[in-house]
């Protein structure tokens, strides 16, 4: 399992050798802690959750199920290991897991194929034009339809459609960038410089996953 949660620092850009330019995302990955292991004859599926961060204010139920070393992860994910029937346990190495495992950028390597999963960032209400890539009507001859959704459909069945592109909240939402690959890896600081960009704002929380 190749999985860390981490903190989005911002983008920049590194030279290789032949002094090509690439830019990268540098992402504070861990350390984060194993908080829980789910296994299949238990849960009926097989998974490991996973803690970032420190919390300023944790509840008490919060507390007693994730606090180790008096430390009270701020963020918690789960990442399930496989979709592996409920009496096949889990794969050799990963079974080695076990709740309070330190997890950090070691476990990833250079040239490793990456997803990066995070929270876009919200635009607020938006037209169709910026949500959706709408065409602008003409801008002159007293045109009142430049930046309109134009016909929303026929007069029945007096409702709008469900699905209709139409202007409403754009962005906040789940978003994962797959295709992305570690390009260097700073173990005494944990972070890890990822190839292009990655969702969400500075400073959000974002899950990296290695992929096959």
């Amino acid at each position: 399992m190749k999985a860390l949660l981490g903190r989005k620092l911002g983008m920049t850009q590194l030279f290789d050798e032949n002094g090509t330019v690439a830019p990268v995302t540098i992402v504070e990955a861990g350390p984060c802690v194993v908080t829980q292991v789910k296994t299949g004859e238990r849960d009926g599926y097989q998974a490991v959750q996973i803690g970032f961060g420190k919390a300023k204010k944790a509840s008490k139920p919060q507390v007693g199920h994730a606090t180790h070393d008096g430390v009270t992860p701020k963020e918690l994910r789960e990442v399930r290991l496989d979709d592996a029937p409920a009496d096949v346990e889990l794969a050799e190495g990963e079974a080695a897991l076990k709740v309070g495992d330190t997890l950090n950028v070691t476990q990833f390597e250079v040239g490793d194929a990456v997803e990066v999963v995070g929270t876009s960032k919200g635009k607020g209400f938006a037209g169709p034009v910026k949500r959706h890539n709408f065409a602008t009507g003409p801008k002159t001859h007293g045109s009142h339809n430049y930046r309109g959704p134009g016909s929303i459909g026929s007069g029945y069945p007096q409702h709008v459609m469900k699905g209709m592109r139409m202007a409403g909240r754009m962005g906040g939402e789940q978003t994962t960038t797959r295709g992305l690959k570690v390009v260097e890896i700073n173990a005494d600081e944990n972070w890890l410089a990822i190839s292009g960009a990655v969702p969400g704002p500075r400073k959000g929380v974002v899950m990296i996953r290695g992929t096959h």
